[in-house]
């Protein structure tokens, strides 16, 4: 059976660099599944990716050698259950604020005695290069469980948070975390403030020996926050990677003059 090279990485105390799938396309996931990227995470959340999509990209990452991974939109038994059966090889749940949230969801990614996952099915083992038997017998110890610090309540439950067995990595969706900043008039909240609640994830993870990491938008952050202590960082998505790179093609055509044009 395969291992999970990311979890290993991990807890060598390594940083890992991952990507966002949006699309749900299996072309294009095949295409950056090749590219050397450590992990690649099919966003269930917010795209409208159904089952067979899921299970289909999750195949290609796996046939291509890489790691497929799942935001579920919730960290629940049912969503969990799923998205692992279907092959993916680690979940990220998100909204994580409470002992009992985080709980539920570790539990729901690990067979009995350590959890509640029902055993069945054989898609799973495939993407393991696996019979069922073992991936039955070893899952619990290749399955990546990434939990999400978005607000100012998970903060202060992280340190009890972060300390739950089975917590591979814990990882800050910035968006939300700013979003729920806020105060109650709607006035965001300051660089400063922002930062100092992501440097508290970064201790409560070093204080109880969980990788940290985060949503980025370019490699200079992605770096900046490896620097910090993050491991687990997934820079941009392939759609605002192939959206970046249209509008820059733009940019060059309409700031091109005729002259331009003859050179070529």
């Amino acid at each position: 059976m395969r291992s999970n090279p990311v979890k290993r990485k991990l807890r060598a105390g390594e940083p890992t660099f991952g990507t966002w799938l949006s699309l749900g396309d299996l072309y294009a996931t095949r295409v950056i599944a090749r590219l050397g990227f450590d992990w690649l995470t099919l966003d269930i959340e917010h795209s409208p990716i159904d089952w067979s999509q899921a299970a289909m990209i999750f195949a290609a990452i796996a046939d291509a050698g890489g790691v497929p991974l799942a935001r579920v939109p919730k960290g629940n038994h049912d969503y969990i259950k799923r998205v692992l059966d279907a092959g993916a090889w680690g979940i990220v749940v998100p909204m994580v604020d409470t002992v009992e949230q985080a709980t539920i969801a570790v539990r729901a990614a690990k067979y009995p005695p350590q959890g509640n996952r029902s055993l069945g099915g054989g898609m799973h083992a495939m993407n393991f290069a696996a019979t069922s038997g073992e991936y039955f017998k070893q899952a619990n110890d290749e399955i990546l469980v990434v939990l999400q610090t978005e607000s100012p309540t998970g903060v202060r439950n992280a340190k009890e948070i972060y300390a739950i067995p089975g917590v591979d990595a814990i990882f800050v969706g910035p968006v939300d975390l700013r979003a729920n900043m806020r105060s109650a008039d709607g006035k965001e909240s300051s660089d400063q403030e922002f930062e100092a609640l992501l440097q508290a994830v970064v201790d409560a993870g070093k204080a109880t020996g969980t990788p940290t990491g985060m949503h980025v938008m370019d490699v200079v952050n992605a770096f900046q926050r490896a620097k910090q202590g993050m491991q687990f960082i997934a820079i941009g998505s392939e759609l605002r990677m192939m959206t970046a790179k249209a509008q820059e093609v733009l940019s060059q055509l309409k700031g091109s003059t005729a002259k331009d044009v003859a050179r070529y």
